[in-house]
């Protein structure tokens, strides 16, 4: 053949790869998309030992058809504090068991001819893309045709390399003797590599089961690479928990950890392993692949092989999940910075983006740690009301001023994370919960300026060298108490679910606020006039009382946002 013809093959079997992957993310979009809730809700709820995790990232991987957002779901989820580190390594130990699906449909891709399932699955999904309610499950259709049409484009584009009769391809695979484990490591080591740059290892399976089933790459090579690959797949996870918290780090670590004790174990007992696979599938590794028939058992192979890898190291590792949870905490200490109070957002990372439709959980956890946060600055205003001493009072009212600081800069990167993820792909479920977190942020956001301006009020009190009387203190307590009511149900509502929740009782709240302080507005007058106190201090004694009806309107504001009603609904 002419250096033409192979190049013209070789962007055949790239541009075959790059559609494989392509189709893998539309596919495992789609599927979150039809799915997304239920999988969060499924990985919180059902993850309860050890075994039932396992479980959970079996099932979800085969569901999302990637580990890698398993993985990194999961890597959030710790990041969040929904898992605790022995249940996320429990979950991707069965994440590493449901990716081995995808490799035995990449295997049935390359025994069977799928051209006539492809082209009708096409027409379906383009008709269902534009019906409204089944338009996911016409992404989901159209991803699997592309990636079970690419894999019919590398068989054709394998066959006509002829590989197997071109003797400068089989001299130079024949040269490493595959009974050595020096051979077996370097591939592995490949194999790792060539993952890690391209962050796919379905695209490397699906190059290894290519070179297999040509019959030019000796099986026991093929399989190095597949270890290697189940190495270099744990980079994904790594590079999300970069910028996450001591515990996301840990997890991603433990995944890593993880596929490395299994690689080691496998080397030491590497060929009688390999052949016992082999046995399975009725195939003798030393023969090679001499006819069609054989050739045809060699994808079979190493999906097998994959599978059995997983399976068994699974086995064997799940018992031992306490003793790598204390190895991984061992070799990742916690950050200093997590131990003090200064902005820093908890749960939303940069990374951790590779699902979008799963990001929506980092959000509304954040959004939560904002709203706990306003309640302390409001507790630091209460406590700031009565206090007399100086130096105490400075200090109380710097740190609310760094809070307001704190919750401008919270609004700002929660809605740039927002931004973000709108930009993706999304449910239209989705979509309306994004446009409800701004409205709530904006809101949460006002509180804190609420706060600051009480703060603010009673800092000029203190300069101006006025006093409240004792009447003006115990009604502004009393407007506190219903602030703080008002501040603990908002929270208690952005935690909960929606139909666990009373909102009735936010809306009394709120009411009960503006009556009572339109009835200490009409006593205020009364006083003044009546020379109670001087006409200054009713004023700042007013616009405490009107800054915390105000907050009152604000928290109302973020309770419709989160629950979907109007007050006068």
């Amino acid at each position: 053949m002419t250096t033409g013809v192979y190049l013209a093959i070789l962007f055949k079997i790239v541009g075959s790869l790059a559609l494989l992957i392509y189709g893998m993310k539309v596919m495992s979009e789609a599927l979150q998309k039809m799915a997304g809730s239920q999988l969060r809700h499924i990985l919180g709820a059902m993850t309860t030992n050890r075994f039932t995790g396992m479980l959970t990232g079996t099932f979800i991987t085969c569901a999302v058809q990637s580990s890698s957002a398993t993985t990194v779901m999961t890597v959030s989820f710790v990041n969040a504090g929904l898992l605790t580190l022995a249940q996320a390594i429990s979950v991707i130990m069965g994440a590493n068991i449901g990716t081995t699906l995808t490799a035995w449909i990449m295997s049935l891709g390359y025994s069977v001819d799928l051209t006539s399932f492809v082209f009708p699955a096409f027409l379906v999904g383009i008709v269902l893309i534009y019906t409204r309610k089944m338009r996911y499950v016409g992404d989901f259709l159209f991803g699997l045709s592309f990636m079970f049409f690419s894999l019919v484009l590398l068989s054709d584009a394998g066959k006509a390399l002829h590989l197997d009769t071109t003797p400068a391809v089989i001299d130079f695979f024949k040269s490493f003797d595959v009974n050595s484990y020096f051979t077996i490591l370097a591939f592995l080591a490949i194999g790792s590599v060539i993952t890690c740059i391209v962050q796919s290892s379905a695209a490397v399976m699906a190059i290894t089961i290519l070179l297999c089933s040509t019959g030019v790459l000796p099986i026991y090579l093929g399989i190095a690479l597949v270890m290697g690959e189940n190495i270099g797949t744990t980079v994904t996870a790594n590079l999300a928990a970069l910028a996450a918290n001591t515990q996301a780090r840990r997890a991603a670590l433990a995944h890593l950890l993880f596929n490395v004790i299994g690689v080691v174990w496998v080397l030491a007992v590497f060929y009688p392993f390999v052949n016992m696979v082999c046995g399975f599938v009725d195939y003798d590794p030393t023969v090679g692949a001499v006819n069609a028939n054989i050739k045809v058992k060699l994808p079979i192979v190493l999906a097998a092989f994959h599978t059995s890898f997983n399976v068994v190291n699974t086995f064997l590792l799940i018992w031992f999940i306490p003793q790598i949870e204390k190895l991984v905490r061992m070799l990742i200490k916690t950050r200093k910075s997590e131990t003090e109070e200064d902005f820093r957002l908890r749960f939303i990372q940069a990374g951790i983006m590779k699902t979008p439709e799963l990001s929506v959980l980092e959000a509304s956890k954040e959004i939560q740690s904002f709203a706990e946060r306003l309640q302390r600055m409001f507790d630091m205003v209460r406590e700031l009301l009565h206090t007399t001493d100086d130096s105490k009072f400075v200090k109380l009212y710097s740190r609310i001023e760094k809070y307001e600081g704190i919750s401008d800069n919270m609004e700002i990167e929660i809605a740039k994370y927002l931004d973000q993820v709108s930009n993706a792909h999304l449910s239209d479920e989705t979509k309306e919960k994004v446009r409800s977190m701004l409205r709530e942020i904006s809101e949460l956001e006002s509180i804190g300026d609420s706060c600051y301006n009480i703060a603010r009020t009673l800092n000029r009190k203190i300069s101006a060298k006025e006093d409240f009387t004792e009447k003006q203190y115990n009604h502004i307590e009393q407007m506190f108490e219903l602030t703080d009511d008002a501040l603990t149900q908002m929270n208690s509502l952005l935690i909960g679910h929606k139909h666990e929740n009373d909102i009735n009782r936010s809306f009394n709240i709120e009411n009960e606020m503006n009556n009572y302080r339109n009835q200490l507005s009409t006593q205020n007058i009364q006083d003044v006039n009546e020379h109670k106190y001087t006409y200054a201090i009713g004023t700042m004694y007013m616009d405490i009382i009107q800054e915390c009806e105000k907050l009152g309107d604000y928290v109302i504001n973020v309770v419709e946002a989160r629950m979907g009603v109007k007050q006068n609904a």
